[in-house]
């Protein structure tokens, strides 16, 4: 049996009971979906922020300062995406302008849904609480950012951070 990372788990238990749909009549429940679902996502991005900010305090107890933004984006990619995730991210990219972009070929919450093209409408919601983590993790190292994930083809993703510059 694999050992799944105890985030990893959690993330999906919180995806599952955000998605449970109250109880209402059949009329309201066709309006509501999409400021339900726009709600459930805030939600989970915003618990993902708290735990990346506790995460991350955890992290770097120890370790030395950091010299630039770049230094931050590396420790991400490294030791903060293999402490919750067991992998390294696959691929930075940069403009050096303040974007970032993180690409995992194989991630791990989306490596569990099918492949087909009809499961790509529930990928954010699983990408949700990811975002969140990063961010918050960005937060507490002093980088406000702005972050966002995509999937074109499952199980890979990519994550885009816009730094802001304050």
């Amino acid at each position: 049996m694999k050992k799944n990372s105890l985030i990893i788990v959690n993330e999906e238990q919180l995806v599952e009971n955000e998605l449970e749909e109250p109880q209402e009549g059949p009329v309201h429940k066709k309006r509501n979906i999409v400021t339900e679902n726009g709600r459930c996502i805030t939600r989970l991005e915003n618990m993902g922020f708290r735990v990346g900010q506790g995460l991350i305090e955890r992290f770097t107890k120890d370790t030395a300062r950091f010299k630039d933004e770049l230094d931050v984006m590396k420790f991400i990619c490294k030791d903060f995406w293999t402490s919750v995730f067991k992998k390294q991210i696959d691929n930075l990219r940069t403009n050096h302008q303040g974007i970032y972009v993180l690409q995992d070929n194989k991630f791990r919450l989306l490596a569990q849904m099918s492949g087909g093209k009809q499961y790509l409408e529930h990928a954010p919601k699983y990408l949700a609480f990811s975002c969140g983590l990063v961010r918050g993790g960005l937060s507490n190292l002093g980088v406000k950012s702005i972050v966002t994930a995509e999937v074109s083809a499952m199980p890979a993703c990519k994550f885009q951070i816009m730094i802001q510059k304050m």
